[in-house]
Parts: C-alpha cells; structure tokens; sequence
C-alpha cells in the first residue's frame, strides 16, 4: 500500500505539470484511499489546473498536519473532539465524503458459511472472555455451523485508527463492560489479542493463524479475500456489510445527524442497517486563500455530486441525496481570502 501512495504522489506531482497547475496538498484517513486517488486523478479531467497530492498516513497524522497547517486539508474517518478542534487557527468544517464498513474478518475453514455475531458477543471476545470457537454463544448464533474447539486469536490495530475509533465506538455502544474498561478513541488500550499495524498487520495475523480474528475496512477484505462475518443489527437481523446496507444505517440515523455532521452511525436503526458503519470526513478550515480554498470547494462540489456515482464499484456507499445536498449546502460557508 505505502508504495502505491508514494508512486501516486510522484505521479501526481510530475514535473511536466507542476509549472501551470496549482497544487492541493491533503494527508489522512487510509480508509478512503482507493477511492481519494481515483476522484483525484479523474478530477484532473474536471479541471487540468488542479494537482491533489494526497498521502495515506492514517487519520491521526491527517489530523495532525491538518492542524500544524502543513496541508491544506484533512482526512479522517473519526470526528475531530472539541480539544483537537479547539487547537485550531480558526472554523473547520467536517465534510462527509462517502461512507464505510468496518467488518469482522476471520479464519476458520471449518465454517463454509458466513459466522453469525451480535455486539455483546464480539466486544466478549475482544475482551478476552470467550476464548474459543466452539463457545455455547457462538454456537447458539450459528446453529448449523461446525465450529472446532480452536483457541480464538484476537487481531487488532497497533496504531492509531479511524478504523478502530469506529469500531470500538460500536463495542462501546453495544457493551456496558467495554465502554467503562476500554472506551473508544482512534487507539484504546486493549484488553486481549495481537496487534499489527495497518490493515496489513492485522490481515497477516488473520491469514496466518488458524482461529484468529479481527477488523478491516469492507474493500480491504474484499481485496484480499478474507471470510466476512454478519453482523446483527439493532433490528435483530444479521447483515453482511455492502453499500446497500451502509447507506441504510446512514439513513436510519439521519434524524439525528447535528449540523457540523460529527456524529456516530454505529449501531443505527433500521432492519437493513449494517450495524459497524461510519463517514469518512475531508477536514477544511473554513477560513482560506482564494486561490487554493476556490479550488478545494470546487472539487468538493464535484466530489459531493458526479463523484458520488463512483463509490458503490469501490464497495463504498455515496451519501444519501438529503444528506449530501446539505453537506453542499454548509460548504457555502467558507470564507475565502
């Protein structure tokens, strides 16, 4: 991965380029990076003027860059707090871009169909307290599955990630004991397991040992063709995550999505909602140069309109067409200088 988004940077920032094209510097979320780099090459075909040089480093860094203004925008796949936006030089804005899955992967040959989980269960085995594959709760939500007496390896990040803050703000919600022991955050002291750091360390624990299980975003199992559990939602029902089932729990908590957009989408209502689903946010001051902040919106509009068509062929889901219309809407905000 690291070396596909250093070949991009270059390719991005080629020389033949630089002299008559202006360009946006953004850092952040790895979540969103296939997507990112396609809109942003495609976008050259928008506008030729415009070079975005984007590097996946994680939403931690994004936002840290993002602060010390060495970028001119953000990534992150986890709100910025109050604190982190309080160190700020002026307004930001969070811009919802699209939405995601964090999905439970796992490697047990024994189970030729897909594992069945519930919140309580899974924040259990997180915590350390069901420790083998053949546990009577398990078995209970997979009846018809042969599950072997296998110790349960617990795979998780070692960095820190808006994948993790997602995830754990959903154990958090599902699970008293973890919400008082463990709590949420973008890197959270964890109770059990292994760590690895990116998606590739977490997916070799997964693929190397018989047993284990751990998160990842939806396009990065589907890309390395890791076993996906379902997920029972708030309903009831077990969900396999997908676009469809994303933009569902987006729009079950529509009603409570506040005007700066921060907000958790885990665990949302609705029969179709699958259950461990969040935003991934581009970070904008809302104070800019006109030259580069004219630009950054632009591409933000076509980002929010054409390039949402886009997001469903990743295994991203576009944001529902009321919410995206007031994204837009709050983008007429920023002030430009």
């Amino acid at each position: 991965m690291r070396i596909v988004i250093v070949g991009l940077s270059l390719l991005l920032v080629s020389p033949s380029h630089a002299a008559s094209s202006l360009l946006i510097n953004g850092a952040g979320a790895t979540f969103p990076f296939p997507l990112y780099s396609k809109w942003f090459s495609d976008y050259r075909k928008v506008d030729p003027q415009v070079e975005v040089n984007y590097q996946s480093v994680g939403s931690g860094a994004g936002i840290r860059q993002f602060l010390d203004r060495t970028v001119d925008f953000g990534a992150s796949d986890a709100p910025m707090s109050d604190e982190q936006i309080a160190k700020a030089d002026g307004p930001v804005l969070h811009v919802p871009m699209v939405l995601g899955a964090v999905v439970v992967t796992y490697q047990l040959p024994e189970a030729k169909d897909a594992l069945v989980l519930d919140g309580v269960t899974l924040a259990d085995i997180f915590l350390g307290k069901v420790t083998s594959w053949s546990d009577a709760r398990i078995a209970a939500l997979n009846p018809t599955l042969s599950l072997p007496k296998t110790p349960i390896l617990v795979a998780h990040r070692s960095d820190g990630s808006g994948t993790t803050a997602i995830f754990v703000d959903y154990l958090a919600k599902v699970s008293a004991e973890w919400k008082a022991g463990v709590g949420t955050g973008t890197a959270v002291k964890w109770p059990a397991g292994l760590g690895g750091k990116g998606n590739e360390g977490v997916t070799g624990l997964v693929k190397q040992t018989p047993g284990a299980i751990g998160y990842v975003e939806l396009v990065y199992a589907k890309q390395n063709q890791l076993s996906i559990a379902k997920m029972k939602n708030a309903a009831g029902k077990a969900i396999l995550p997908s676009p469809k089932t994303v933009t569902a729990a987006a729009a079950g908590a529509f009603s409570s999505i506040p005007a700066d957009f921060r907000v958790s989408i885990t665990n949302a209502s609705g029969a179709d909602s699958y259950p461990i689903a969040g935003f991934t946010y581009l970070l904008i001051h809302g104070k800019m140069p006109q030259a580069t902040g004219s630009k950054i919106v632009q591409l933000l509009n076509w980002a929010l309109t054409q390039g949402q068509a886009q997001a469903s062929a990743l295994d991203y889901a576009p944001l529902p067409k009321a919410l995206a219309q007031k994204v837009l809407t709050s983008l007429k905000g920023i002030q430009l200088q």
